[in-house]
């Protein structure tokens, strides 16, 4: 069995497009939550969300490529140039059909969906533009990312709504750990904030509808009512040890546990005993070959929604013990749906190495049924040897990694 490590990581969200921006306002409990910008959202009832700001597009992109992709694989793209930059890889020394790429999305190209089904309405089937298919189907950001390096390995796209960005980041871990690849460009991307991806979970009652932003996405709070929808991509670079020795790679961190589990309970709603939760972050733990109670930071999925919160701070109780801080990064972020486990795999990483707790930000009043052990409006500076990132999603489909702190 191979040993995984990470080697480099990349992020686009609502707090920041580089490393220094993202750590910058994790540390300081920024939120980039604001009035909802990129459509007229006054027919939804919903006001706020997390969008991407300041996209530095002309970096990697050309004006042609906005209209031959979808704005989340354009977001996956720029997260996986960055990660692999930052990794060192050169690609032209590597042995290409060992390197894959696992990107998971829950919606994909929803706003061309939106846009294309409204033409056809207004205008006839034979106005569909011939380049709907390639830019709605969820599978492109995993696709195009593996032309634009030139991955010639495993490319697949993890579809488990919420939790498809930690599903993707725990199977390529898996992939190596297993010798079918060297490297893995893995994470998760979405851009669903339009007026269908609005409307649609407004519908469900699922999103916040508090027109004050630093009151929309407060995971754990008592006056919680719903999430924020946010949007981004987190792209981590994977590596078997040894190839990462070999090549004299600055190594970042270990990933070390993955657990997969299904609540088997309802299509949008939790367990609310949190059963699920509570064994994918055990099967984590144990393929990590550690006690519970070396878990220092649970960065958790955290959504500001009633049910969620309740049921997965039974679930971290359940599995791990008083030593673990838990925190929800979304209430910086907003909730990046397909993309969440990507960021929040970025955001714990940084964790390890900055050695502190992200803070769950704009908390007024923990809600008493919460058991969880929550940090609360300000970072927390502790050793942080061991985390786990959690991610949940609609269909029960439950997706938990544990990182580890390197140390050379």
């Amino acid at each position: 069995m191979n040993r995984v490590v990470i080697t480099g990581y990349g992020v686009v969200s609502p707090i920041g497009n580089d490393r220094e921006t993202f750590l910058t306002n994790l540390k300081q409990g920024n939120h980039g939550i604001g009035p909802i910008q990129q459509f007229d959202a006054s027919e939804t009832g919903i006001t706020m969300a997390a969008e991407v700001k300041d996209f530095p597009l002309d970096k990697y992109f050309v004006k042609k490529d906005t209209k031959r992709m979808e704005r989340y694989s354009l977001y996956a793209i720029y997260a996986a140039l960055e990660a692999l930059e930052m990794s060192g890889i050169n690609t032209e020394d590597e042995d290409m059909e060992r390197m894959g790429v696992m990107i998971g999305s829950g919606i994909g190209g929803l706003g061309t969906i939106q846009d294309q089904v409204t033409r056809m309405d207004a205008k006839g089937p034979g106005r569909v533009s011939p380049m709907f298919v390639p830019l709605a189907i969820v599978n492109m950001a995993a696709g195009n990312v593996a032309l634009r390096i030139g991955a010639k390995g495993i490319c697949t796209c993890t579809v488990t709504a919420c939790a498809s960005g930690t599903h993707s980041i725990g199977e390529a871990f898996r992939n190596i750990k297993h010798g079918y690849a060297d490297v893995m460009v893995a994470g998760g991307a979405e851009s669903c904030i339009n007026k269908i991806g609005i409307s649609g979970f407004a519908a469900l009652t699922a999103l916040s509808n508090s027109s004050d932003a630093a009151r929309a996405s407060i995971p754990f709070d008592k006056d919680r009512n719903g999430f924020v929808m946010g949007e981004g991509a987190g792209v981590l670079i994977l590596e078997s040890l040894e190839h990462a020795q070999k090549r004299g790679a600055t190594i970042l961190g270990e990933v070390v546990g993955y657990g997969a589990t299904c609540d088997a309970y309802h299509m949008t709603a939790p367990d609310p005993e949190g059963d699920g939760a509570a064994r994918a972050i055990t099967l984590a733990v144990q393929e990590a070959q550690i006690d519970p109670a070396e878990v220092n930071y649970v960065n958790a999925h955290g959504t500001s929604t009633q049910a969620n919160d309740k049921a997965e701070s039974k679930a971290i109780a359940q599995a791990l013990t008083d030593n673990a801080y838990v925190s929800s990064t979304k209430s910086l972020t907003g909730h990046l749906l397909g993309g969440a486990g990507g960021v929040e795999a970025v955001a714990t990483l940084l964790a390890l190495q900055e050695q502190f707790i992200p803070p769950t930000a704009n908390i007024q009043e923990v809600d008493p049924e919460i058991e969880a052990n929550i940090v609360v409006n300000e970072a927390k500076e502790t050793p942080v040897n061991y985390a786990v990132s959690n991610s949940l999603g609609f269909g029960g489909h439950n997706a938990v990694i544990c990182l580890k702190r390197w140390e050379a």
